[in-house]
């Protein structure tokens, strides 16, 4: 079974902490993103190659709601009208999950908020689906220091799983790590922007173009390799089967000289 992650970026989460601290009372709302699976390969000379697949739940967004139970009534049933009112333009497949910002509370999802959650998921025909929870409280009686815990949530079978968050900032990637979290822009003149010169740099197929010349490279060491695989292993039979004919005609010189001891 994939193991899920959560990635945020450091300027979302800020953005959510800041409305809640900013706010007279909790706020809830809906989480924008894309969910996809990504598997990783460890190639290594102790052991066979070891593939492990990650659930990685990208969040780019978050829409707040006005008021609270604002898509959903007393009973946890969403209604789907209002969920695309606050969506406004925004698309419901970009939806990968809801939030609740609760004060001086617990880091565990309330009753009510596991109903809501796997009927967002059934109105949204999304099986994939989050909750993320944000819970402030006062670290000093005067209010004047506060502390902010977040945890995420996701259901399988029914059952609540609390799933690691990965807060993604430059400075925590490393050297070698590429930046992999989506965060597609909208804008008309970014869009008429980038595919006036997109053709410059990337292929018909949507790679860098020097990235298709590093596979050629690829492939053809492949082949090299390939080929002198086969070579290896033809000489190794060679040698195999050679090693078995000098064994024979050892075999056959000491029976030929125990008959001459003998006669």
């Amino acid at each position: 079974m994939a193991e899920p992650t959560v990635r945020v970026s450091g300027i979302v989460l800020s953005s959510l902490v800041f409305q809640h601290v900013n706010g007279d009372s909790d706020v809830e709302g809906l989480i924008l993103g894309e969910s996809k699976f990504e598997e990783q390969i460890t190639i290594s000379d102790s052991q066979a190659d070891n593939i492990h697949i990650e659930e990685v739940y990208n969040i780019q967004k978050h829409i707040s709601c006005l008021k609270l139970n604002e898509f959903y009534d007393a009973v946890g049933d969403v209604n789907i009208d209002a969920v695309k009112k606050i969506l406004a333009d925004n698309k419901e497949e970009d939806v990968i999950g809801w939030y609740r910002q609760r004060r001086n509370s617990e880091q565990q999802m309330t009753f009510r908020e596991k109903v809501v959650h796997e009927k967002l998921k059934t109105s949204l025909c999304n099986p994939h689906m989050i909750f993320v929870l944000l819970t402030p409280s006062r670290s000093t009686p005067t209010g004047s220091t506060h502390k902010m815990e977040y945890a995420a949530f996701t259901s399988r079978s029914r059952l609540f799983v609390n799933i690691p968050v990965l807060v993604s900032n430059l400075g925590l990637l490393e050297s070698p790590a590429y930046w992999k979290a989506s965060a597609p822009c909208s804008a008309g003149g970014y869009r008429l922007a980038t595919s006036r010169y997109s053709s410059n740099f990337f292929s018909s197929n949507g790679l860098l173009r020097d990235v298709n010349d590093v596979n050629a490279m690829s492939d053809a060491v492949q082949e090299e390799l390939q080929r002198a695989c086969r070579k290896l292993e033809e000489s190794e039979r060679l040698v195999e089967s050679l090693q078995n004919d000098v064994l024979t005609l050892r075999r056959k010189i000491r029976e030929k000289k125990s008959e001459v001891n003998e006669k």
